[in-house]
């Protein structure tokens, strides 16, 4: 039980509570009317009490540069060798350096000194025949020095009688093994599997070569019969190939491949021998009765 002398001086205490509101402002001087109320101690002791919370609470505000956002600490200036780690121009760099910097190669190649070296290592490793535009591009050189030097390459290789040749076909430059050893070549590379074309493959693949680009219905209607099965042999063994489509009809043109031309030594059609000679003497009569030539 709270005793009557205790719950009095709770009510005291209460009545005499002031709210903040009612307080004098922080710092500021009291007028008469309030010292007269509370009298001149209180007031003093208010604003002691005000005075360290006043303090402290100007100690936590940060003065703000009038041009940063309130919200927003300044950023400091990025080191120059921060800049330089990550390929960045550093501060204060003219737009022409800046550009130079971004596009720069890190590790540019050095110049060819031998080029004769360097075209035998490319040639190596190449799967089909390599243009000397090609190589003058990748090697930074003239395409007449490339030229020049292949070919005294391919001229040294046959006066050494090496067991390989350098060639040009299909448009451009690739070893090959000699023609004087073709026969072990091939009995190594065969090992006893004769994979030959047939008669019609060979039939069909002549067609493609001297019609080009060609349907299968063309190809068809000079053979006589039909050649859909020939023509995806020839697609698996990489001879022929597909052009486009005929705009009138649609169908697939097809026609030799660079590989054809590696394998007959050439390095274009126009290079194949001309079919007169081959052609029958009555030609004129089957083409009249309706045969196709």
């Amino acid at each position: 039980m709270v005793s009557d002398e205790v719950r009095g001086s709770l009510a005291d205490a209460v009545a005499e509570w002031t709210p903040p509101w009612q307080r004098p402002p922080t710092g500021g001087t009291a007028t008469a009317e309030q010292d007269a109320e509370t009298g001149a101690p209180e007031a003093e002791a208010v604003a002691e009490a005000e005075e360290p919370e006043s303090d402290f609470l100007a100690a936590l505000t940060v003065q703000a540069p009038p041009d940063t956002p309130p919200d927003t600490e300044p950023e400091a200036p990025a080191d120059s060798s921060d800049l330089a780690e990550f390929g960045a121009p550093a501060p204060g760099a003219s737009a022409p350096e800046a550009v130079a910097v971004a596009v720069a190669d890190p590790d540019p190649l050095p110049a060819v000194d031998d080029l004769p070296g360097t075209l035998e290592a490319i040639l190596m490793i190449v799967d089909e025949p390599v243009g000397e535009i090609m190589l003058a591009q990748i090697l930074d050189r003239d395409a007449a020095e490339i030229t020049a030097t292949l070919e005294r390459l391919a001229a040294e290789y046959t006066e050494q009688a090496r067991g390989f040749d350098l060639r040009r076909q299909a448009g451009g430059w690739r070893f090959y093994t000699r023609d004087d050893y073709a026969a072990y070549v091939e009995r190594f590379v065969l090992d006893g599997q004769q994979a030959r074309l047939t008669k019609a493959a060979l039939e069909t693949l002549a067609v493609v070569a001297y019609k080009q680009p060609v349907t299968r219905a063309r190809i068809s209607g000079i053979r006589g019969v039909n050649c859909d099965g020939v023509i995806r042999t020839l697609l698996s063994r990489g001879l022929v190939e597909e052009c486009g489509a005929e705009p009138d009809s649609g169908a697939h043109l097809y026609r030799t491949t660079v590989l054809f031309l590696e394998k007959l030594g050439i390095n274009s059609i126009n290079e194949l021998p001309p079919l007169a000679p081959f052609l029958p003497d009555d030609l004129d009569d089957l083409t009249e009765g309706g045969v196709d030539a």
